[in-house]
């Protein structure tokens, strides 16, 4: 199980890592009156994903880090389609983008599902 775990773990950083490979070019391509703004907080809430889960993925106290990774992944959905309504993302990139979250939300989902079974 704790090999599962691991992998399971290192999918969904990876997951993580790839949407914002995608993202940080989209946000460079915003007008500049909303790269600031909206941009900057896309790319850091998805940062603070990032980072939640590759400390979850590192630590024994995983909990309270993927609470966190679950927020930020339900706050970077809705900067996501405010993004979109704004037409900073194209109706294709937000559809792309908003699977990649919907994605990692269910593996966050699965992974708490699977520490509180263990406690």
């Amino acid at each position: 199980m704790p090999g599962e775990q691991r992998a399971e773990s290192a999918i969904v950083v990876q997951k993580a890592y790839d949407l914002l490979l995608w993202l940080l070019p989209k946000v460079e391509k915003f007008p500049r009156s909303f790269r600031f703004s909206v941009g900057d907080r896309l790319v850091a809430v998805g940062l603070d994903l990032l980072l939640a889960l590759v400390e979850a993925a590192y630590t024994t106290e995983k909990a309270d880090l993927l609470q966190t990774a679950n927020r930020k992944g339900n706050g970077l959905r809705y900067l996501l389609r405010l993004a979109k309504d704004m037409k900073l993302l194209t109706l294709d990139s937000y559809g792309f983008a908003a699977e990649r979250v919907e994605e990692i939300g269910k593996m966050i989902g699965g992974w708490q599902k699977s520490v509180r079974s263990r406690t």
